[in-house]
Formats: structure tokens, sequence, C-alpha cells
């Protein structure tokens, strides 16, 4: 083999190096994961175990299995029994825990019985982040994606889903007993073997239709109508492409558009957005420490009682409005036709009509103010405003809250792209990490524990690249 790299002979004496620190760079990731789970008050974050017992046999100590899956995440790495071969194996995990080898169950039950903790200490690094002065623009971008839970997709029923499934059992079991009149007619077309095949089909599939018609009474108890065998927390979601979906869950995030760091986040089992966005927006102003903050995200986000929330706790939002005008669609004019005069409380129709006052309602919970001109009946352009007598107009008695937000958008028109390149990065990302199964545990605490360790896992990256290892250890030990 002339001319290539050769590699040592293996029968070769070699001398390492004679510490096991040695083979660690100063700027390995490995020495962050280190320094800040030292500097963590794990006990008052609420992780069990930090008094050892008196008796029996002595346990690992929580600050070692909180670097364990630290270091397991950062490396793609989220399998409790992958963990513990790493621990075996892995130069950078052998020094990361002095040559400590938990088994899996080790490993695992910790996860499991230090959900909250671990859940406190993704909020305790973007402390230490706000501490670093990085968040100074105080301007966040929120967003949620869908994440598969281990539930397959024949695990989850609904009322359509329960329905369409009982209707192909009933249409198999015609099948079947149309083919066993055709046997006892004439007994030489089908064999005997045969006929014992279909009759054990039959009693399979009235089983099957026995065990859907409990599945659909437990449905009825459900408060969303939705059940799901495998991961009962884990829902039926429907996703951008067009009939497509999955079982899983909403993942919320609130990242800063400066260093794309993920401020905030929370896991959800609603499959729409409409009603997050002023929880979201106060836990990333609470995350980042900001008395005022903006706050941008799509259209899917739109909802007047959850604007009002934010503009009410002091936080600006950009959200545009869902193009979803039953009267555009027809060709007819649109309510953005119609001018509001505050100072007359009425509108201007495009025929230059007043559309006054008229009463005042309240519809799901809203109140709306009726308005309509009295010249619709003998208006030229009628024909182009609607197909009743009248055009009615209703406002909403904070609609000065979403006019006041339209026109800071229409001052910001770069707000939807800088919205896009900061938030949906972060997503593509952590799926990329996470594989094509997603998550690994089951249940809403569980899977917002797991999602609690990649979304720290993804701050340290990030704030590697941006400050740098030894500035990192510097920042936290100080």
């Amino acid at each position: 083999m002339k001319r290539f790299v050769e590699g040592e002979d293996r029968s070769q004496s070699t001398l390492f190096p004679e510490r096991l620190d040695d083979y660690i760079a100063e700027d390995n990731p490995v020495r962050v994961v280190d320094v800040f789970v030292d500097e963590l008050d794990l006990k008052s974050l609420g992780f069990a175990g930090i008094n050892a017992e008196v008796t029996g046999r002595p346990a690992y100590h929580p600050a070692t299995l909180l670097k364990i899956y630290i270091y397991g995440y950062l490396n793609r790495i989220q399998s409790s029994r992958r963990l513990e071969r790493e621990t075996q194996r892995n130069v950078e995990l052998i020094w990361l825990t002095g040559r400590l080898m938990p088994d899996f169950k080790t490993i695992a039950d910790f996860r499991r019985d230090n959900g909250k903790a671990i859940r406190s200490v993704c909020r305790e690094f973007i402390v230490l982040c706000r501490s670093l002065k990085l968040f100074s623009e105080a301007i966040v971008a929120i967003d949620g994606s869908k994440f598969k839970a281990v539930n397959n997709r024949d695990k989850n029923f609904t009322g359509r889903k329960l329905k369409a499934r009982m209707q192909q059992l009933e249409d198999s079991i015609a099948r079947y007993l149309t083919e066993l009149d055709r046997a006892d007619r004439e007994p030489t077309l089908v064999t005997e073997a045969r006929v014992g095949h279909i009759k054990g089909k039959i009693a399979a599939v009235k089983a099957q239709m026995r065990q859907l018609k409990q599945i659909g009474r437990q449905m009825s108890k459900a408060p969303d109508g939705q059940i799901s065998l495998t991961d009962p927390d884990a829902r039926s979601m429907a996703t951008s492409g067009r009939g497509t979906g999955m079982v899983g869950y909403n993942v919320q995030t609130a990242v800063d558009t400066k260093h794309h760091l993920i401020v905030a986040h929370e896991v959800t089992n609603v499959g729409h957005d409409r009603d997050q966005l002023s929880s979201m927006a106060q836990k990333a102003r609470e995350a980042i420490g900001r008395d005022e903050l903006t706050v941008l995200a799509d259209r899917g986000y739109f909802k007047g009682e959850e604007i009002f929330g934010c503009e009410g706790a002091g936080i600006k939002t950009l959200v545009p409005k869902p193009q979803t005008s039953g009267n555009k669609a027809r060709g007819l004019f649109d309510k953005a036709d119609f001018r509001y005069i505050a100072a007359k409380n009425e509108y201007r129709c495009p025929a230059g009509q007043r559309a006054i006052w008229r009463f005042t309602a309240v519809e799901d919970g809203l109140t709306l103010h009726k308005y309509w001109p009295s010249a619709c009946p003998k208006c030229p352009i009628k024909a182009r405003c609607t197909t009743g007598e009248y055009r009615r107009i209703a406002r909403w008695e904070n609609e000065h809250v979403l006019e006041a937000m339209q026109k800071r958008l229409d001052r910001t028109p770069q707000a939807s792209r800088l919205r896009r390149q900061t938030v949906e990065h972060p997503f593509g990302t952590l799926k990329a990490w996470m594989g094509a199964t997603h998550f690994l545990t089951k249940t809403l605490p569980r899977v917002s524990t797991e999602m609690s360790l990649h979304v720290l896992a993804y701050n340290v990256k990030r704030l590697i690249r941006i400050l740098g290892t030894q500035r990192v250890i510097r920042s936290i030990q100080t």
C-alpha cells in the first residue's frame, strides 16, 4: 500500500497520556457541560437524591447523571441504553463522569423522576445568557411545530377514523359472507380449507369490531373526542402538507432574533396555535428579564383576545391577519374597504355613505358593535358590496388594538422575513438531531422533559458558537 497514509501496527506498544485530562482539549464543549452542572444548585432546583442515604448501596450523584444526559443530547445520543454504552467507551464521557458507568435503568429513571428539575435547568441556562446581556434587542419570534410521538397513526382514533374503520370491517364481513354463500351453493368452487380460513377471518373481524366499540365508548368520554392507545397524551394533528397529519405534540418556542437562542418553549397537545400567543410572549419576557418586548408571529397566532392580552401586558405584537374574508372570495368589498371614523363612531363605505352604529351584541363571548348604511337598497354599487338588503359591519370593542398592530406591521414590512429566518431554523435543527422518530418518551410531562434537554443542548451549542468555549466557562465560573 505505497503512497497511502499508513496506520500504526496494532501489536506495537503505545504510551498513552499519563492523565485522563490530557485527552480533552481546552476548547472541548464537554468542559462547558462539566462547569455548568458543577455551578448549579441542584437541591434548590428540586433534584432528588442530593443527600445520600445513611444505609444501603451508595447511589450516583444527580450531577453525574445530569452531565451524562446533557452530553448525550449535545451529541445526538438520547437513548439510555446508548448512553450506557458510551460511558464505557467514550473518552469524553469517561472524563466527564470520572470513569463512572451507570446502567441504562439508572440513567432512564433519573430522567423520569427529575423531569421538573431538568426543565428548571433549561431555564437556568437562559438566566446565564441573560446575565451575559445577550437579549439586548428584546425582540423574539414565536412559532409552533409538530413533533412525532411514540404512537402510530393506526393506534390513534377520532370519530371520523373510527367510523371509517368500522365501515371497512363491515364491508369485509359482507365480502366473507358472500363467499361462504357461494361455497354453500357450489361446494366444488371453494375448498374446505378455504371455508375454514374464511370463518377464522370473520371471527377475527368481529373481535376487532368489539374492540373498536369499546374504544368508541372510551372516546366519548375524552374531552376532545380523541384517544391514543400507546401515548394517551398524543393527539392527531394536521401538518402543512395538504391532507397530511401526524400523531404527536405541538412544540411552541420563542427565539431571540439577535442570537437565535430559544428563550422559552412549551410542549402542548393542541393542534393549533391560536391560543398560545400571550402565554408564550409572557414566558419569553420573563426569561429575558425585560419590561418591554416585541413579538413576531405568523397568521396562525392571530386571535383578537390573545393580541389584546399581550398589549395589556405591555408586549407589542406583529401578527399578520389571515386572508379569510368570505366576501372577498365572492368578489365583494372586504371589510378593509370600509374606513372607520373614530370621532363619529361610524364607517364610511366605498360609495361614500355613512354606516352608523345600530346596536351592540355579544357573540361567542365577544362584544361586537354592528353598523350599516341606510342607503344600501338604492346604492348603485350594491351588487359589488352585498347580496343582502343591507351591508352589515361588525366591530369588536377592542378593534383599535388590532388596527394599531396593523399600522406597526405596515411600518415594518421585513417582519415576516425576520420571523422566518429566526424561528424556523431551530425547529429544523432540533428535528434533525432527534431523528425520524422524534420523541422517545410518552405522556406530556415526560415529553416536556425530553424537549427541555433538546432545547438546553441547542442553546449550549449556540452560546459556544457565539462566545467560544473558554469565554463561556469563565462566564459560568464568575
